[in-house]
């Protein structure tokens, strides 16, 4: 297939959502666009949108990969939870159980008020069930790639201590 032709697949996938090699198929990596918006949210610190991408990641493409990074969402969460709660900012707590409930306008006119104490254990504990199954998961699709992709998060946390849930591992390339 000539170079024209290929930019001309690439723009046409692009344009319907697809990503193609140069080979004409379907290119498996062009799949990590959900994982990618991922990573964006997390940063801004969106965590139900983040959740939201790597369920449809799971969805769309089962992986032991995707599931190690909803596993790792569910602990961002949970690791956000209790940092919020060691510096005594519950309004912050406030904020992160109203985005994770937050489904669209009505919830404008019927919020879904919740005390900030218990909002935290209700989202830490239902994070932390979650992550644990999500991470059994992976564990049963690729044991050897979730060990490699947990020793690069334990390094980012290691190296973050007071930041890594607003964010993934630089080798996390998606």
């Amino acid at each position: 297939m000539g170079n024209a032709a290929t930019r001309m697949m690439v723009l046409i996938g692009l344009i319907l959502g697809l990503t193609f090699s140069p080979h004409g198929a379907c290119a498996g990596e062009g799949r990590r666009d959900h994982l990618t918006r991922a990573k964006v949210f997390l940063v801004a610190g969106d965590y139900r949108r983040a959740l939201e991408a790597c369920l449809q990641e799971v969805r769309e493409a089962p992986s032991a990969d995707s599931y190690v990074y909803v596993t790792y969402v569910y602990q961002a969460i949970d690791g956000y939870v209790d940092h919020l709660a060691t510096i005594d900012r519950w309004v912050g707590v406030e904020q992160l159980y109203s985005n994770l409930t937050f489904q669209g306008p009505q919830d404008l006119t019927d919020p879904p008020d919740i005390l900030a104490r218990i909002a935290k254990e209700v989202i830490q504990e239902s994070a932390r069930k979650q992550s644990d199954v999500n991470a059994a998961m992976a564990a049963r699709l690729d044991q050897a790639a979730v060990q490699r992709l947990w020793t690069q998060q334990a390094a980012w946390r290691k190296a973050n201590p007071k930041t890594w849930w607003s964010g993934v591992p630089p080798e996390w390339k998606w």
